[in-house]
């Protein structure tokens, strides 16, 4: 799995307070413990910075490109800041965070992505939003996204799909949807384009105390549909062995063989089945429940998932 480290966000607010006091220590840190913990990029969220991107953003490059190597994502809608920050690159090929379908977007952002050799995050999301179905952000996909970059004759190897994580709080309709969408975009290209989501967004507006197991679950049926790319917290001890567990196949626990059989269940097409799971493990039934919130079986609500 190739992680995006999340960690430079500018919703938190020690985040916040370092920039606004420009503490590079603080940052040079939080990147090191991000690529020590495995990142291979690291996200640079620092919102839209209208008034200071020009110079925030190059000044993140300098302080970063001194104690990591890895790959910069740039995580922004202020693309004169994104090409600031651009020009003071010097190390990894960087990564654009991110383009939509929405004609203006996709009209600058992949020209911005080519003229400066970047990898490219693009939304299957279009002038009306976030469409709902799966059939609809593969079409946004393959109808919108792809043609441009065709057009330009930008490198279809740097290009990466994100069909966007709703969270299970208000919108978990939609999470099934996301699911499809994946697995469609797999066979959608020849070859396959990079996918890529951010994972912690299925959590959003969750109690602090369920969001991991929310997000292991989520992560576990999307790499059952062939997800190998995400922006997520690399110091998630526990989301870290939740991957090592799928990838490695690991079935020394009973929570690792529960993740392996949905797993493999949602890679075939079919729903996990409660026959599955131990109901008098209180850790399985907890991943039991979390099942049924993401594949819309039950309404979610804090307290369906107190075991």
């Amino acid at each position: 799995m190739y992680i995006i480290g999340e960690n430079i966000q500018f919703m938190s607010d020690k985040v916040k307070a370092a920039l606004k006091e420009r503490d590079a220590r603080f940052f040079q840190k939080l990147a090191v413990s991000q690529v020590d913990a495995g990142a291979q990029a690291l996200d640079i969220n620092l919102g839209p910075r209208k008034k200071d991107g020009e110079e925030v953003f190059p000044w993140m490059v300098g302080l970063l490109e001194e104690v990591v190597d890895v790959s910069l994502s740039f995580d922004t809608t202020n693309i004169a800041g994104i090409e600031a920050g651009l020009k003071k690159v010097t190390k990894a090929q960087p990564i654009i965070n991110s383009t939509s379908a929405e004609p203006e977007r996709l009209e600058k952002v992949p020209l911005l992505a080519k003229q400066y050799n970047t990898r490219l995050i693009a939304l299957t999301m279009g002038k009306s939003g976030i469409p709902i179905g799966a059939d609809e952000r593969v079409n946004i996909a393959l109808e919108a996204l792809i043609p441009r970059m065709l057009e330009i004759d930008y490198p279809m190897t740097d290009l990466i799909i994100d069909p966007l994580v709703l969270t299970v709080s208000g919108c978990q309709q939609y999470c099934p949807e996301l699911i499809e969408a994946i697995r469609t975009l797999q066979v959608a290209w020849d070859p396959p384009i990079d996918i890529s989501v951010g994972l912690s967004n299925v959590s959003n507006a969750v109690p602090n105390d369920r969001r991991a197991l929310i997000n292991n679950t989520y992560c576990v049926m999307l790499m059952a549909v062939g997800l190998q790319m995400m922006i997520a917290d690399p110091l998630d001890k526990k989301l870290k062995e939740v991957v090592r567990t799928v990838e490695e196949r690991d079935e020394s626990t009973p929570a690792g063989r529960l993740y392996l059989k949905i797993h493999d269940r949602i890679a075939a097409m079919e729903e996990p089945s409660p026959e599955d799971v131990d109901m008098s493990d209180p850790e399985q039934v907890a991943i039991w429940k979390t099942v049924q919130i993401l594949l819309d079986k039950v309404i979610y609500t804090d307290s369906y998932l107190q075991v």
